[in-house]
């Protein structure tokens, strides 16, 4: 079972990448040459820790990539990489949500404190190196959390713990008290909740962000639960603020 930390890299330079994982053996370096790689990468359900993209790169630059990643993804931590030594570039980056930067030529220690400091924080009190069945669900529960935008299947989160999808259904009601599909589902109304909440975005634009294909399966599963049509709660929460 590889318990490395998973971090993806995003630069156009090929022999830069193959230096940056001779260095960092310790994590596990996916490798993306460029920004759409990236958001591929992004897009599937994944176990990525840390994203750490140059700025200088053809087509999309890195600021673009951040600014891409935090929107389909605001929790992940991005790393700028940048060789220019730029104060405006960096005040950019991290006005951009960007977690940290890194000038290039790397400094090799000062980059493992900064890549260590976010994964610390990451890692919480949770030791996910342990085999056990507790720990196993808990790396489910945040592989779920963290692709809850996207559709993922018990196949996928069995994978990762390297149980069957049967076992650890059983075991995941037994450790949570709901089934992963409850659990999965009661977690995308909670993030539509926040969306509707704290955006204005329009209902078929968080339908399809949650990856409903369509419209009208969210708005059912969203009143089943709720009680609510999502544009009622919308206006209960408003009428609420305004009191």
């Amino acid at each position: 079972m590889n318990d490395k930390d998973k971090i993806l890299l995003v630069d156009d330079d090929q022999i830069f990448r193959s230096e940056f994982k001779d260095c960092f053996e310790e994590y596990d370096i996916v490798e993306a040459p460029d920004g759409e790689e990236a958001l591929k990468i992004l897009k599937k359900p994944n176990e990525i820790d840390l994203v750490i993209s140059d700025i200088k790169m053809p087509g999309m630059d890195g600021l673009e990539v951040l600014r891409k990643i935090k929107e389909m993804a605001p929790e992940m931590n991005v790393v700028i990489l940048t060789g220019h030594g730029s104060k405006e570039v960096v005040i950019r980056a991290l006005r951009g949500l960007a977690s940290n930067y890194i000038e290039k030529p790397i400094d090799i220690e000062k980059t493992r404190e900064i890549i260590e400091s976010i994964l610390a924080k990451n890692r919480g009190e949770a030791d996910y190196a342990s085999t056990d069945l507790k720990s196993k669900i808990k790396r489910v529960k945040r592989f779920v959390q963290r692709n809850c935008f996207k559709k993922v299947r018990l196949e996928d989160a069995a994978s990762i713990v390297y149980l069957s999808p049967k076992y650890l259904s059983r075991t995941f009601k037994q450790y949570t008290g709901v089934g992963f599909s409850e659990y999965r589902l009661a977690l995308k109304i909670k993030k539509a909740k926040t969306l509707l909440k704290k955006t204005g975005y329009n209902i078929d634009y968080i339908a399809d962000k949650m990856g409903y294909q369509n419209t009208e399966s969210f708005i059912r599963q969203f009143k089943k639960i709720t009680g609510l049509a999502p544009t009622q709660y919308r206006k209960k929460i408003n009428n609420a603020g305004k009191k």
